[in-house]
């Protein structure tokens, strides 16, 4: 009976996935057909319930991060390692060991708070404890130190290519001056040119005088002399036809 109902069970089962096959057919043809899409699943945040895993969750500092001053903190250690540097600082410590030891000491056992018979366990422990903080402020002033000192010897490398280079063109400029001047004449030089001249000016005028002297020249005859001995010309006619030779025109009656 049961191998009978089978092949009844299964066709019934073919039907409904049939079914629900051409009912998510119709429902995406009406979908496309009307031009709406189906949202985008939204990403899970971890945030909120039901987050998924693997999204990443941003890192949280659960204690706050202190900000300090560098540069503040900086000057206190520095000024505390100069302070401790310099003779009040060990004045002051040594009184303060002194005190302390001598009230350990020689006070009641009642009144001392920290007994000799603990070996001064409370001062060794301030001892160590001071110690152990002035090294690192003692050392973190040689590094603030140590860069200041790069930062000087920095400027003050680049100081020096500065003279460098001024004196290398101050250096340039004086031998080109140098040369200049060789160049020129020198006052000396100029003066026994000029005098050597003057020298020779003075031979040649005195070598004309001599000259002038071996060689008198006769002066030139006055004009008026010259005028009076140059000889007179009678003037001639043209009607005469000639100049005559010797007597007088006698008005032509000598031929009557």
């Amino acid at each position: 009976m049961a191998l009978e109902t089978d092949p009844d069970e299964r066709a019934q089962r073919l039907r409904e996935l049939r079914e629900r096959r051409d009912r998510r057919k119709a429902v995406g043809g009406a979908a496309v057909r009307s031009g709406t899409r189906t949202p985008a699943p939204k990403p899970t945040d971890r945030t909120e319930p039901g987050g998924g895993l693997a999204t990443p969750q941003a890192t949280r500092r659960r204690l706050p991060r202190p900000r300090v001053d560098s540069e503040a903190f900086g000057r206190a250690s520095e000024s505390f390692a100069r302070f401790m540097g310099t003779p009040q600082f060990l004045l002051w410590m040594s009184l303060f060991v002194v005190v302390w030891l001598g009230w350990n000491t020689f006070m009641p056992e009642s009144a001392q708070f920290d007994p000799r018979a603990l070996n001064y366990t409370l001062l060794t422990l301030i001892l160590s404890l001071q110690a152990s903080y002035a090294a690192p402020l003692i050392l973190l002033a040689q590094n603030r130190q140590d860069d200041r000192d790069r930062v000087s010897i920095e400027q003050d490398r680049a100081r020096d290519e500065r003279n460098l280079a001024d004196t290398e063109f101050i250096t340039r400029e004086v031998a080109s001056l140098r040369l200049t001047v060789g160049e020129m004449a020198s006052r000396d030089y100029v003066r026994s040119e000029l005098r050597d001249l003057l020298t020779d000016l003075l031979e040649e005028l005195d070598e004309r005088e001599a000259r002038r002297a071996e060689d008198p020249v006769d002066p030139d005859p006055a004009p008026d002399t010259a005028q009076d001995a140059a000889p007179t010309e009678a003037p001639t006619s043209p009607r005469c036809g000639g100049a005559t030779r010797s007597g007088t025109y006698d008005g032509g009656h000598a031929h009557s």
